[in-house]
């Protein structure tokens, strides 16, 4: 499956005409990741009707695109200012912040575009229009951006757990949760069943989240491909930092357990899903 991804991904970006760009948005893109988010979406695909097709596929890709733009930006130094990620110099450091930036927004819009025509060739059908909604929702102002808006502002600051978690649920949980709704639906889902991936999205978004906070004060470099300890360099509140490392873990078990609990409790088609939730939660960078 994450071959299928990323030579759909080169294939998309590789029709970008302007050579420095393209480049650019290949070396973000293409940069060795676990391609969560798309792979997410194919199997919620599957698990709703036992397989995907070439359309499925380019809203995955559309799906991995979005997240890709959204590091590009959280790296530059307006933001975190990482110099590292997934084990390569982050995109404002191989090329320059002009580039970078113009990367993020051309992978962001080229994911619309390709979504948007997806929906015009299938303008008869309303799955691939929701499945677009869903995604354009999650990633938008009161998704994945407000989160990162949020998360900036309470830098250096006290919030509570409560707070911690709405920054989490838009920042990280939305895109998550749109992977599963919108691959289900995609993917002729009934009602019920499109809830249950919703939910499922969620709890998943919020667990790798809170195990990204715990790898980022017990991992090494080489296993998580950035420099660990940035949250506390940047004052960020964690899910470590406002409840401690063994309280973290113990939060992140309990709520692993209850989303492979619900994965297993689907009717899903496959058991790919399944696999790929348990992969997740098992995983160590």
């Amino acid at each position: 499956m994450i071959e299928a991804i990323e030579k759909n991904l080169e294939r998309l970006i590789n029709t970008c005409e302007e050579p420095r760009l393209r480049e650019a948005m290949l070396y973000s893109a293409l940069s060795p990741g676990k391609r969560v988010r798309p792979r997410l979406f194919l199997s919620a695909c599957e698990a709703a009707k036992g397989s995907y097709d070439a359309t499925a596929l380019d809203f995955a890709c559309c799906l991995e695109m979005i997240h890709v733009y959204s590091l590009i930006h959280d790296d530059l130094p307006a933001m975190d200012d990482d110099d590292l990620r997934r084990g390569r110099p982050t995109t404002h450091k191989q090329y320059d912040e002009a580039t970078a930036i113009l990367a993020g927004d051309a992978l962001l819009n080229h994911a619309y575009e390709t979504m948007s025509r997806l929906c015009a060739d299938f303008f008869r059908l309303r799955r691939p229009v929701i499945a677009m909604a869903i995604i354009a929702k999650a990633a938008g102002v009161n998704g994945m951006i407000a989160g990162q808006m949020v998360d900036l502002q309470s830098e250096g600051k006290k919030i509570t757990l409560d707070d911690l978690k709405g920054i989490h649920r838009r920042k990280t949980g939305a895109l998550f949760t749109a992977a599963l709704e919108a691959g289900a639906i995609l993917g002729g889902g009934t009602r019920l069943f499109v809830q249950g991936m919703a939910k499922l999205g969620g709890m998943v978004g919020l667990a790798f989240q809170i195990r990204d906070d715990i790898l980022d004060v017990t991992a090494t470099c080489e296993q998580i491909g950035k420099m660990p300890g940035s949250d506390a360099r940047n004052e960020k509140v964690t899910y470590v930092s406002l409840l401690g490392l063994q309280k973290a873990e113990d939060t992140y078990k309990k709520l692993s357990n209850e989303a492979l609990a619900l994965a297993q409790s689907l009717p899903c088609r496959t058991n790919s899903l399944r696999d790929l939730v348990m992969q997740i939660i098992n995983r160590e960078k």
